[in-house]
């Protein structure tokens, strides 16, 4: 299985909160090349501004787990995750995060800067097809318009 491959799982996850009239961005947790969670953008749904994707996929995986730490897993993520997602991956002790598209306006490098975000041992990956990621942002905006 490859980042691709899993990228493309996440992007599943975001065209259903697209379908939703939500942001589109999708997530899954992969452990052992399995995917043990997934989640997407339920923030009008549950009229909560914490339940994004990367939220909605860590807290299943540590409910599925029954563990509050995820050192051998791998958050997949569509967009560049907010400070607010890049600080629950912190505290997961995730090993890797790989997210496809850039948010400049709302990631976590318009808070954090040059700082690590992440915890010291996670692995960042960054542009698995980014492409196709921000088309779908793009789309769902431009239909809002």
């Amino acid at each position: 299985m490859t980042d691709e491959y899993f990228m493309m799982q996440a992007l599943k996850e975001a065209r259903i909160a697209y379908d939703e009239e939500e942001i589109p961005i999708g997530a899954v947790v992969v452990m052992n090349n399995t995917i043990v969670a997934r989640g997407h953008n339920m923030t009008e749904r549950l009229n909560d501004p914490t339940a994004h994707a990367e939220m909605i996929a860590l807290t299943a995986a540590f409910n599925s787990l029954g563990s509050k730490y995820l050192p051998d897993a791998t958050l997949f993520v569509t967009v560049e995750p907010c400070s607010m997602c890049a600080g629950a991956a912190y505290w997961s002790k995730i090993g890797r995060v790989v997210y496809g598209a850039e948010d400049e306006k709302n990631g976590y490098k318009k808070t954090a800067g040059a700082n690590w975000p992440f915890h010291p041992k996670t692995e960042l990956v960054y542009g698995v097809l980014k492409e196709e990621c921000a088309q779908l942002m793009k789309d769902f905006f431009k239909s809002r318009r």
